[in-house]
């Protein structure tokens, strides 16, 4: 199974990724399209220039690695970023993958990518991506899932549970939880946006109430409010426990 997981900044992509990687038939693959997204758009992200020298390759490479044949018994869990996937990057390898949105109110997507990106504009986040790119899951036939993480947070085990289920995938109680501190598998980009994830060993507990949003980036995140509150719509129910 190539599983790629479609998710914008800030939105527990990262978490989501360890949880995949604990499983001892699953390999990962952090954010595939970055070097591509920035030789593209030219666009002045922090350690721009590392991440270009760690991940060369056209965008065309990076589909043809995506779609090559995993061994038997292997999986891979593809970590994409939807607002990385401007005019010009290739889909094709989208009708070879189980195809899972990963959904975070705008509000706060908005309030921490800001943090790292003060310039954060409504593109950058990938909210309208996301919708666009469901809707070419569909066309493809393809039933894709789609999953909040307020839920994850809100009950992780029973979450988690039913993405397995939904994918055809056995429940793995590994997926819970990971060791502190950087990964093997972490993009060079780690330090400026994990730091706080590495000082963590499993899912973070409810969010409390929406960050206060105001001027510009107030803006951003009603630009980006219709396409999550149509994606919401479908999201993924963990089933009840029997009484």
């Amino acid at each position: 199974m190539k599983l790629a997981m479609w998710s914008g900044p800030r939105n527990l992509s990262t978490a989501m990724m360890y949880a995949f990687a604990q499983r001892r038939d699953f390999d990962v693959w952090d954010e595939p399209f970055y070097g591509p997204y920035l030789w593209m758009t030219g666009l002045a992200h922090p350690m721009r220039e590392e991440i270009l020298q760690s991940r060369p390759e056209d965008a065309e490479t990076v589909e043809q690695r995506l779609m090559s044949p995993q061994p038997v018994g292997r999986h891979v869990y593809h970590k994409h970023m939807c607002q990385h996937m401007i005019d010009g990057m290739p889909r094709a390898f989208m009708g070879e993958c189980v195809n899972v949105f990963l959904i975070r109110h705008p509000a706060r997507v908005t309030a921490s990518f800001a943090k790292g990106y003060p310039q954060v504009t409504a593109e950058d986040i990938g909210f309208r991506q996301q919708a666009e790119l469901y809707d070419e899951a569909i066309a493809l036939g393809q039933q894709p899932i789609v999953i909040d993480s307020a839920d994850i947070r809100r009950d992780p085990e029973a979450m988690l549970r039913a993405l397995c289920d939904a994918v055809g995938l056995g429940w793995d109680p590994a997926m819970l939880s990971w060791p502190a501190g950087p990964k093997p598998y972490d993009g060079v980009w780690a330090p400026v946006w994990y730091r706080s994830l590495h000082r963590t060993t499993g899912f973070a507990g409810p969010e409390g109430d929406l960050p206060p949003m105001s001027g510009r980036l107030k803006d951003v995140a009603n630009e980006a409010m219709p396409y999550y509150a149509r994606m919401k719509e479908k999201a993924l129910k963990a089933e009840k426990p029997p009484l």
